[in-house]
């Protein structure tokens, strides 16, 4: 592994952290830094939609309105490079929400899975052409 390489590995984890930073904060605009004009949104494994961001993320802000924190944590990332520009990334997630219930109790509501982008390198750094949200299990739901 050259520097390069790793340079490049630290700045795709960087984006992977703008994305959950800019979705726990409720920070939608600062999506605009992590992925392309043209990228694809894909949270169906979420029961959700398939799209572009100006589409599918008004769907997210609406499904996180109910909980008043929410946290990501990041695990394993895996890089698979496609040429110099362009690389396939899969993270584990865990995702804890807090909502408030009736009685004004709070409740946690976890989802854990993978997310899987595609990425490539712009003149911006690297940018998200595509996202699967691969949800694996969920508790409290």
């Amino acid at each position: 592994m050259d520097l390069q390489e790793l340079s490049d590995r630290q700045e795709i984890t960087d984006l992977l952290t703008r994305y959950t930073r800019a979705v726990d904060t409720k920070s939608f605009d600062d999506l605009d830094t992590v992925f392309t004009e043209d990228a694809v949104l894909d949270y169906s494994g979420a029961g959700g939609p398939v799209g572009p961001p100006d589409e599918v993320v008004p769907w997210i802000a609406k499904g996180l309105a109910g909980f008043v924190r929410t946290q990501h944590v990041l695990g394993q990332i895996s890089c698979a490079f496609e040429g110099p520009d362009r690389a396939a990334v899969t993270a584990y997630f865990t995702n804890p929400m807090v909502v408030i219930d009736p009685d004004g109790n709070e409740s946690l509501w976890e989802v854990g899975g993978y997310y899987h982008h595609d990425v490539v390198r712009t003149p911006s750094g690297w940018r998200s052409t595509k996202i699967v949200d691969d949800v694996q299990w969920r508790r409290g739901f």
